[in-house]
């Protein structure tokens, strides 16, 4: 039975839904949101670079540092947990800093990280290395799909919310070209010279972000109507669009201001006490939305994909080359980072339920393939398998997960939402990254992957069961229909 909205005096709908849209063809596109949304996403290249290149420095830092299995368990997986501080903390920082600063802020730690990791000597040096890098890393998580979907008409929202995962698997991709192009080079310096190639990027996108506008959403937030009307002028699609979603964005600070706590509509424990104490319906059932898919997401497996793929290539009975195991993983990140762009281009023409519901069940029929080619000890099987999951995961677990979040929670709740969410994923992306060798050491390799087969089927059932669609809705309309 749909329900008004109003029963918490603040839900009640902001102005009538627009009609869903397939959104322009991409020769029409308003190229300024395209390209603001594409530095911003671009701050998360080194989030994927990292992930890849340990996955090939792992190998040698071992080697080279004399690590354990457990030791290099712990640092391979350390950065998601380290994560949880900086994302429970971005929220507040996108509020104060404004999602530009915060970028800036992020990429500062971003340079510090990967330096302090290519001069590491030691486990704890490379342990506190780690930490520095997922403070950016951990900023970025959560304030570029906040920052893309504020900038985004909604006739492009899907497509530029879906950049995030494409720069991070262009990302990942570089990684694991730069374990391929250094594995030649001697133990102790292949691997600290993977890591200082990540240096320069994070520099000149800096760089970039300061030429980027700050979101209209969070300068209407400051009061700052003028600046924000400015943005969505070259932002949106026509300037009737741009009047329209200013009064939209003026009606979703009102309600932002009676929902805060008495004193202060910016008062942060107000928006925490809304968001996970006394929540309405309506943001209940967001909230759990946004969290099961950061949940699934990372449960069916991807981490154990991307950080161990040369030790699953090796199970599977591949060349014990380093050469050839890495340059099969350069093959496995080459069509992840394509199959992303298939996301991009249908989101906004087929929604973004369809094409959860294909990469869920794609994902869940992929898995169980895996674990029966390492079952059957059949290479070519595990490697195609391996390709078919990645390309299943990135045409719509990958982006639409954080795209969908972010573009679902009200504007009051936006910033902390994504982090709630974020966190969420990254303690799953943690606990499946530090616990792979030896889970299948216990349940054995394949069994670990047919674990995650089930986690996918779940997910599907998630998705089908509690997703609505939102293509072509304005996000100050999101809270109208998950009211219904």
């Amino acid at each position: 039975m749909a329900h008004d909205g109003s029963e918490d005096g603040h839900a009640a709908p902001l102005l009538t839904p627009r009609p869903e849209s397939a959104g322009p063809r991409w020769w029409k596109w308003n190229m300024y949101p395209f390209a603001c949304a594409t530095l911003a996403s671009m701050t998360t290249v080194l989030m994927g670079y990292n992930l890849a290149v340990m996955s090939g420095a792992e190998l040698f830092i071992r080697e080279d540092l004399g690590l354990t299995d457990a030791q290099t368990e712990v640092l391979t997986g350390s950065m998601n947990l380290y994560m949880l501080v900086p994302i429970l903390a971005a929220g507040w920082a996108a509020d104060l800093l404004g999602r530009r600063g915060t970028l800036l802020l992020a990429s500062a730690f971003l340079v510090a990280g990967a330096l302090s990791m290519s001069l590491g000597r030691s486990y704890a040096a490379l342990m506190a290395a780690r930490f520095v890098t997922s403070v950016g890393v951990g900023l970025s998580l959560v304030v570029v799909p906040v920052y893309n979907a504020e900038i985004s008409p909604a006739s492009m929202r899907g497509v530029l919310s879906s950049l995030l995962d494409i720069f991070i698997n262009v990302g990942i991709l570089l990684g694991y070209v730069s374990n391929y192009a250094f594995a030649d080079l001697p133990v102790h310096l292949g691997w600290r010279v993977m890591y200082a190639a990540g240096v320069l990027p994070p520099v000149l996108l800096a760089a970039g972000v300061l030429a980027m506008p700050e979101s209209p959403r969070w300068l209407a937030m400051r009061g700052r109507y003028a600046h924000a009307r400015a943005v969505l002028s070259r932002t949106s699609d026509t300037p009737a669009e741009a009047d329209l979603r200013l009064e939209e964005i003026k009606q979703a600070v009102a309600v932002a201001a009676t929902a805060a706590a008495p004193g202060s509509r910016d008062d942060d424990n107000g928006t925490w006490t809304e968001l996970l104490v006394r929540p309405t319906a309506v943001v209940r059932r967001i909230l759990v939305c946004v969290v099961g898919l950061q949940f699934f997401q990372e449960a069916s497996g991807i981490e154990a994909v991307v950080l161990y793929s040369p030790l699953v290539f090796k199970r599977a009975g591949m060349s014990s080359s380093d050469r050839v195991v890495l340059g099969a993983t350069v093959a496995v990140g080459a069509v992840k980072t394509l199959s992303i762009l298939v996301a991009t281009s249908l989101s906004d023409r087929l929604g973004r339920r369809p094409l959860l519901l294909a990469s869920t069940g794609g994902v869940a029929m992929a898995m169980a393939s895996l674990a029966a080619s390492l079952w059957l000890d059949a290479t070519s099987a595990c490697l195609a398998s391996m390709l078919a999951f990645v390309v299943a995961f990135s045409v719509g677990f990958g982006p639409l997960v954080p795209a969908y979040g972010a573009e679902v929670l009200p504007l009051r709740l936006r910033a902390q939402g994504t982090s709630v969410g974020t966190a969420v994923g990254r303690l799953v992306c943690a606990a499946v990254s530090m616990t792979f060798i030896s889970l299948a050491g216990a349940i054995t390799m394949p069994g670990c992957f047919l674990l995650y087969a089930g986690v996918a089927a779940a997910a599907f059932v998630f998705v089908y069961t509690r997703l609505p669609e939102t293509r072509g809705r304005s996000l100050e309309d999101m809270e109208v229909l998950f009211a219904k």
